[in-house]
């Protein structure tokens, strides 16, 4: 079983606007499985059912952060600006393992914090492109837009996209970057519409 740390909490962040969430299908479907396979717990808990939107939130982009470990221990809402992100440096880790939305990100900030004078990083791991900081990186090739294979942890907003047929699954090596014009970083807060949009001449290698 693929454990980070047996102290650690887990959390989903959902997008909220205007007192709307979005793509819960898809926090539901991961939350479920993390319950399942991190604490082994298979009793269903509806988020649909438990999370409520305060009044003073029902106006404007909030990140909604769902923490639980074997029950749902918090839920907040926090307000939300997307970080522009022009520049992206390759940093290198081979052990790197982040299969759970874990709260616990000392590894990710540690690799984050070799970012130089970049805005945000691209992780790659034995040879193949992972993910950013916060986000799944999605390439395009003048045609189309495709996503890692080797991603750490399967966002929510990436597996919409693959199920919309938006974005394709690769394997996309370190040397495979310069073949692509475009990285977009997506992740719950962020969709085709207000994505980082970077070009590959902006990565550091």
């Amino acid at each position: 079983m693929n454990r980070i740390d047996n102290k650690s909490k887990l959390f989903e962040t959902i997008k909220c606007k205007d007192g709307e969430f979005y793509n819960l299908e898809f926090h539901q479907a991961r939350f479920d499985l993390a319950r399942k396979e991190y604490y082994g717990i298979s009793k269903k808990i509806s988020l649909k059912e438990i999370l409520i939107v305060p009044e003073n939130c029902k106006t404007g982009l909030f990140r909604c952060r769902v923490i639980y470990t074997e029950e749902i221990e918090k839920v907040e809402f926090v307000p939300h600006q997307i970080r522009k992100v022009n520049s992206l440096k390759l940093v290198y880790d081979n052990e790197i393992e982040y299969g759970y939305k874990s709260a616990n990100r000392e590894k990710l900030s540690s690799l984050f914090n070799q970012r130089g004078d970049c805005d945000d990083i691209l992780i790659v791991k034995n040879g193949f492109v992972t993910d950013s900081y916060t986000a799944n990186p999605i390439f395009f090739d003048g045609q189309h837009w495709w996503a890692p294979d080797t991603t750490l942890l399967p966002g929510t907003q990436r597996a919409k996209l693959i199920s919309e047929r938006k974005i394709q699954v690769y394997p996309i090596g370190r040397y495979d970057i310069t073949k692509y014009k475009f990285v977009g970083l997506i992740n719950a807060m962020q969709n085709f519409d207000d994505m980082p949009v970077i070009s590959t001449q902006n990565i550091v290698f």
